[in-house]
């Protein structure tokens, strides 16, 4: 009886999901682009439709992707790229980003058209699910590795974890732990307004344990915005429940994170210098250095560090002394006056507890490019440079100036991959965003004294600069840069528009809008090929069971 009863669940679970549309979203998800083009090809196999559905008037899907597409190709024609030797495969490159994401969005289109609206439902419930198993296997194998209980507080191994452990919690899509963030942001989100407490939850341990300042900061807003305008009584004891995870979080996981955060907003707002720390010669001990070329902060980090070193001294040589007089004991153990023998804890001073200061591998690459073309890099290629604004906002402004000397590439922008996006650093061949085929390797002048030589000045540094705040990528600077007045315009009226119109009968997809606007600043999305998809997903799910419940009404 029992058998039979599990028989009929398994046969009424295959009912109520769309296992095609979660398979296509596991894979089509994941970081690597030969899995995303398996996933078009075996989704396709499944469901063959080629009826996109494109009209000037009530399109089924976003015309964007069509006029972006064109725009590619007028800025290609007016900018005589084709005189350009490699440039017709960097074109032909970016036009294939796009069509992946018409092929995607249909498929989309078409679960949300031929499925029941809580079929859908159960599928993206059983995404989640999956996804957050991944994030939680990631971390019990770093528990495992580290064997700290909180990894987000462990210093060795040169301290691999610690602040970064977050990174490392990718879900299971396998790209960024951001886009992890991200979707977990629409996921916290989606199940307030289906009022599953479990799932909400859920989604919120999996966003805090990926460590996005950014994207925690853009989640509390919103749900700001939902407590004090759009929320029940249990909605708001549900959103109340999440502050309290986070500080939670805050205070007891990840506590240095909030150093970590202030230290980041005071180097948004205050000057600071960045040293090529190649050049800048051996780094000297404080101790070691005379009190005359110390600020006054300085001097008490020196006379704080004489007063510990001494004690350690002291201490170091009654343990030795100790040694000697029990030779049958291990080295690192001594008796107490009490008579306990004791076994130091590992001393979270030594090397193996601080961050590297070689340079590592995969920046080496980075650091070899730019003494290559350090007379072509008006940043990166000098000693050191002081800035009053992060990166983020002076790539903007990079792209700003580029068009006051350029204004003929206003209307059409620069060309793909010419200035500002994910493309752009791809065929570079630097191995930012994938890899490309070498003897193709093309990058064209204005990308290299503006966008690559501002990534190249922050991420060839420290790991403390690798910041989204230092980062170039952002979509709207991709459209506009790439693609000009023509490329916003066409964003906005035909993709952003296309999904606002249904503004009055959106719930979750209006906050799940605004989430997306705003991390639409931090990389670039559209080339991803992950978030977008989802976000297209909760737009078209939220504009059919809302129209299905006014036509019931």
């Amino acid at each position: 009886m029992n058998i039979k009863a599990i028989i009929l669940d398994l046969k009424g679970l295959k009912n109520k999901v769309d296992w095609t549309l979660l398979l296509f979203l596991l894979l089509f998800l994941d970081v690597k682009l030969g899995v995303k083009i398996i996933a078009i090809l075996l989704i396709y196999s499944l469901r063959f439709n080629f009826r996109f559905g494109f009209k000037l008037k009530d399109s089924r899907l976003p015309l964007f992707y069509v006029l972006i597409v064109l725009i590619g190709i007028i800025g290609f024609l007016i900018n005589r790229s084709y005189a350009v030797p490699d440039y017709a495969l960097v074109l032909g490159s970016g036009i294939g980003f796009w069509l992946l994401s018409i092929l995607a969005i249909h498929q989309i289109k078409l679960a949300v058209e031929r499925n029941d609206v809580m079929v859908i439902h159960q599928t993206i419930l059983l995404f989640f699910l999956i996804n957050a198993a991944f994030s939680f296997l990631k971390l019990g194998l770093i528990i495992v590795e580290t064997h700290s209980i909180n990894p987000y507080t462990y210093q060795g191994n040169f301290q691999k974890y610690f602040l970064g452990t977050g990174d490392y919690i990718k879900g299971v899509t396998f790209d960024t732990s951001t886009t992890n963030a991200v979707l977990n942001a629409f996921g916290i989100v989606y199940f307030l307004s289906r009022n599953n407490a479990v799932m909400l939850l859920l989604c919120m341990t999996v966003l805090l344990l990926t460590g996005s300042n950014f994207i925690n900061l853009t989640l509390l807003f919103i749900l700001g915005l939902l407590f004090i305008f759009k929320s029940t009584k249990d909605q708001k004891s549900l959103i109340v429940l999440c502050l309290v995870f986070l500080v939670v979080f805050m205070a007891k996981v990840s506590p240095q994170n909030n150093s970590y955060v202030i230290e980041t907003l005071r180097n948004v707002f205050h000057q600071k210098k960045i040293v090529n720390e190649e050049q800048q010669g051996p780094i000297v001990r404080i101790t070691e250095r005379p009190d005359q070329s110390l600020s006054p902060d300085e001097k008490k980090e020196k006379i704080a560090t004489l007063y510990i070193d001494s004690i350690y001294r002291t201490s170091e040589k009654v343990r030795l002394e100790k040694e000697r007089a029990l030779p049958n004991l291990a080295k690192t153990a001594w008796i107490t006056n009490d008579g306990r023998i004791n076994v130091p804890k590992d001393d979270i001073n030594s090397a193996t507890f601080q961050s590297l200061t070689s340079t590592p591998v995969e920046q080496l690459q980075l650091v070899q490019f730019i003494k290559k073309h350090q007379a072509e890099l008006p940043i990166s290629g000098k000693q050191d440079q002081w800035f009053s604004l992060p990166g983020k906002v002076i790539s903007l402004l990079q792209t700003v100036n580029f068009f006051k000397h350029h204004s003929g590439k206003l209307i059409a922008g620069a060309g793909m991959g010419n200035f500002s996006s994910k493309l752009a650093f791809r065929v570079s061949g630097l191995g930012i965003s994938g890899g490309y085929p070498v003897k193709y390797t093309y990058i064209n002048p204005a990308f290299l004294a503006n966008h690559l030589d501002l990534y190249l000045n922050f991420f060839s540094k420290r790991a403390g600069l690798h910041s989204l705040t230092n980062s170039p990528f952002s979509v709207y600077d991709q459209l506009f840069a790439e693609y000009g007045l023509l490329g916003m315009l066409a964003f906005f009226t035909a993709y952003i528009y296309f999904f606002t119109r249904h503004w009055k009968v959106l719930t979750y997809g209006l906050p799940i809008l605004i989430i997306t606007m705003g991390v639409l600043f931090i990389d670039y999305w559209f080339e991803q090929l992950s978030i977008l998809i989802f976000f297209e997903l909760f737009l078209y799910l939220n504009i059919k069971e809302s129209s299905v419940t006014t036509i019931q009404l």
